[in-house]
C-alpha cells in the first residue's frame, strides 16, 4: 500500500502543472479531440498508461475475474446483503462530500439512512431506511467535490492495481488518508478493540469483487466489442466521473448503477 501511495504522489506531482479548470461548453475533448469526454482530459502518459493497463488486465483475469465468479456462487441474498453494508459503510465518505457541494438535503437523508441501517439494519446488510421512504442516494467523493467546485480532471493516468484516475480523483483520494475517511480513520489510524486494519482492507478488496460480480457481463461484452480497449475503459471512465460530477442522471453504458468505484484509498 505504501509503495502505491509513494507513486501516486510521485504521479500528482509530476502532473499538478496540468490542473486545468473545466469550461462550461459542455464540449469533450481527448488530447485535442472529440471524443466521449467533456472536458479537455490528456493522456499524458499514454504508452506507460497502456503497459499498466494490460498488466491490470492480465492480473484481473488472474485473480479478480474468477474471485467474482466464486462470488456469484453465494446465494442472492448474501450477495445483496453484502453489497447493502457496502454501500452504507460509503456513506462516511459520501455526508461530508454532501455538505461540502452544499447538498445538504442529501446529507440530512443519507445521515438519517446511515443512522437507521447502521442500527435496524444490522451493520447496513438490510436497507430498512428504504422501507421508510429514504431513498438510496448518489455516492459522492472528494473528487467529485473539486469538480464541482471547478477543478479540471488533469491528467488521465492508470494506476497498477487500482485502474483508471486522474489527477483531481487522485488527490480526491488523498484526502481520504488525511483524514476524510471515517472508516479508514477508525480502522487504519486508530487503534480500537472493535476493529482492525485488516478489517477496512478488506472491505475495499470485497467492495471490488462485489463491482466487479455485478459487471462481470459488461466488461465481457466490452472486450469482445472494442476495437480498443485501453481506449474504450478510458472513455466510460470519464464519461461516468463527468455525469458524477454534474449529477446527470443517467447509467454509463455497459456499467451497473454502482459506478467506477477504483480499488484504492477511499
Amino acid at each position: 500500500m505504501n509503495k502505491l501511495l509513494s507513486a501516486l504522489i510521485i504521479l500528482v506531482i509530476s502532473s499538478i502543472s496540468s490542473l486545468a479548470y473545466a469550461g462550461d461548453d459542455g464540449k469533450i475533448k481527448l488530447n485535442g479531440k472529440k471524443d466521449n469526454g467533456y472536458v479537455e482530459v490528456k493522456d499524458c502518459f499514454e504508452k506507460v498508461n497502456r503497459g499498466i493497463f494490460s498488466f491490470n488486465q492480465a492480473l484481473d483475469k488472474v485473480i479478480f475475474k474468477p474471485l467474482a465468479k466464486g462470488y456469484r456462487v453465494f446465494p442472492q441474498p448474501i450477495r445483496s446483503g453484502t453489497s447493502n453494508a457496502l454501500s452504507n459503510l460509503g456513506n462516511v465518505v459520501t455526508i461530508p462530500n454532501n455538505v461540502l457541494q452544499g447538498q445538504f438535503k442529501d446529507a440530512g437523508l443519507n445521515s438519517a439512512r446511515f443512522v437507521i441501517n447502521s442500527t435496524l439494519g444490522i451493520a447496513g446488510i438490510f436497507d430498512v431506511a428504504s422501507y421508510y421512504g429514504l431513498k438510496k442516494r448518489d455516492k459522492e467523493d472528494y473528487g467529485q467535490t473539486l469538480g464541482v467546485w471547478g477543478a479540471g480532471p488533469g491528467c488521465y493516468f492508470v494506476l497498477p492495481v487500482l485502474g483508471p484516475t486522474t489527477v483531481r480523483d487522485s488527490i480526491g483520494s488523498m484526502v481520504n488518508i488525511i483524514g476524510g475517511d471515517a472508516w479508514y480513520n477508525v480502522t487504519v489510524v486508530n487503534e480500537t478493540q472493535y476493529f482492525s486494519e485488516a478489517d477496512y482492507y478488506a472491505s475495499r478488496l470485497l467492495s471490488g469483487v462485489d463491482f466487479r460480480a455485478k459487471n462481470l457481463e459488461s466488461f465481457d461484452s466490452l472486450e469482445n466489442s472494442s476495437v480498443d480497449l485501453y481506449a474504450s475503459v478510458r472513455s466510460l471512465y470519464l464519461q461516468d466521473r463527468y455525469r458524477k460530477i454534474r449529477n446527470i442522471d443517467k447509467t454509463t453504458d455497459t456499467l451497473s448503477d454502482d459506478d467506477w468505484e477504483e480499488l484504492d484509498t477511499q
